[in-house]
C-alpha cells in the first residue's frame, strides 16, 4: 500500500514501557514524538505528568497503560488507576483485559472489568489489550465482541511483554469482528516499515512501536529511493 511518511507517522503510538526507563528517557521520547508528529506517546502511569508537560501545546496525545501488563487486578483498581492517569494528563488509556476470566468463559466479569474503566474516564479514549498470543481464535473473537459491547474505542493485540506480537491474521480477525466502528491497534514486535504497512493494510488504524523513529526513517529512505 502507498501512504506518505506523515500519514504513517500519524498512525503510530511511540512507546516506552520498559521498567528501567528514566524521566530523561521519557522527555527524549516526547521530543522525538513531537518532531515526527506521531499520534501519541505511550508511557507508564508514573510518567504521564512528565509527558503531558513536555507535549503541552502539541498535537501528540499522551497515552498510558492500565492494569499493565497482566490485567489481573480488581476492576476498581483499574478504574482508579485510569482516573488518576487522566487527572495527571493522560488522554488515551490502553487497559489490559481480564485474560484469565475470558479464558474461563466468565464473560460478565470481562465486560464489567472493561466497563469500569470506560465509565471511570467517560469521554477519554480506551483501548483494550487482548494479549492475543495467549488466546485461541475463538477467544479473540469473544474478547473483541466484549470490548465493543462494553463501550471501548479500540481493541489492541498485545502488551509487548507477553508471547508473540501483532500479526496480519490477528488484525484481520479483530477488524472483522469489530467492524468499522472501532479502532484496531497492532502492538508487539513491529520493527520495520514493511510490517507496519502490512498491518495497516490488514485493518490496523494505530500501531504501537518502540522502534517508531527507525520505522519512519527507513520508510522515508525507501520512498526517496523509488
Amino acid at each position: 500500500m502507498k501512504i506518505t511518511v506523515d500519514e504513517l507517522a500519524r498512525c503510530v503510538d511511540y512507546t516506552l514501557l520498559r521498567p528501567e526507563a528514566t524521566p530523561q528517557d521519557i522527555r527524549r521520547l516526547c521530543m522525538s514524538a513531537d518532531t515526527y508528529q506521531f499520534a501519541a506517546v505511550c508511557v507508564n502511569p508514573i510518567y504521564v505528568e512528565i509527558a503531558a508537560d513536555e507535549l503541552k501545546g502539541s498535537s501528540v496525545k499522551v497515552c498510558t497503560v492500565i492494569g499493565f501488563p497482566l490485567g489481573a487486578t480488581f476492576p476498581e483498581v483499574k478504574a482508579f488507576e485510569a482516573q488518576e492517569a487522566v487527572r495527571h494528563g493522560a488522554e488515551e488509556l490502553d487497559m489490559v483485559m481480564n485474560i484469565g476470566a475470558l479464558r474461563n468463559q466468565q464473560y460478565g466479569v470481562v465486560r464489567e472489568d472493561i466497563e469500569a474503566v470506560v465509565d471511570a474516564v467517560d469521554g477519554y479514549l480506551v483501548k483494550v489489550i487482548l494479549e492475543t498470543g495467549l488466546l485461541t481464535s475463538t477467544e479473540k473473537r469473544h474478547a473483541c465482541k466484549l470490548a465493543k459491547e462494553s463501550g471501548a474505542h479500540f481493541v489492541k493485540t498485545s502488551t509487548g511483554f507477553g508471547p508473540g506480537g501483532a500479526t496480519v491474521e490477528d488484525i484481520q480477525l479483530m477488524r472483522e469482528v469489530v467492524g468499522e466502528s472501532m479502532g484496531v491497534k497492532a502492538s508487539g514486535g513491529i520493527r520495520t516499515f514493511e510490517t507496519a504497512l502490512q498491518l495497516i493494510e490488514a485493518g490496523a488504524t494505530r500501531l504501537g512501536a518502540s522502534a517508531a523513529v527507525d520505522i519512519i526513517e527507513s520508510y522515508k529512505s525507501h520512498l526517496e529511493r523509488l
